[in-house]
């Protein structure tokens, strides 16, 4: 399934993310069915809006100018299967505000970071500079890098998988 797809047929961003990690869980799953398989995905909302990873510098500049001086969301959904089962899911979500940083700013902070915000929906990396671009932040750190840890570590003690 495909983002375009999920807005078509009438799906929330919420929806969609965790559709989104449970075929790429089931996925993967289908060569290793005996391990517990984690799939993620991550969705940038904001004003109704949805994007995907910025394909180029251009891109990116293009997103942060979108971004700029307004509110928006980093919804994850996450999806666990074993056996061929979906057996947990979870959806986060973290709203930032960027504040409203100057086209000089920009530039320098586009030359900083490189091509690595390319990696990033929101071209952004907020463990490498990209807190400079907030004014406020409501919501978890690691769902804001794309994998809401905690409730994973916590399924993984409940199934003990790792160590309680």
């Amino acid at each position: 399934m495909l983002k375009r797809d999920a807005r078509s047929a009438g799906l929330s961003v919420e929806q969609t993310a965790l559709r989104l990690a449970v075929a790429k869980a089931v996925r993967v799953g289908e060569n290793h069915p005996d391990r517990f398989v984690l799939g993620a995905d991550q969705i940038l909302e904001c004003e109704g809006n949805w994007f995907d990873k910025p394909v180029d510098m251009e891109n990116a500049r293009n997103h942060l100018r979108t971004l700029r001086g307004s509110r928006h969301r980093l919804v994850n959904g996450l999806a666990i299967v074993h056996m061929g089962s979906v057996v947990w899911t979870h959806t986060a979500i973290a709203t930032l505000d960027m504040r409203n940083f100057s086209d000089r700013f920009l530039e320098t902070y586009l030359d900083r970071s490189g091509d690595r915000i390319l990696s990033s929906v929101g071209a952004y990396l907020l463990e490498a500079g990209g807190a400079q671009l907030f004014q406020a932040i409501d919501g978890d750190y690691f769902t804001i890098l794309g994998l809401p840890l905690l409730p994973v570590l916590a399924f993984l003690r409940q199934q003990n998988i790792i160590e309680t």
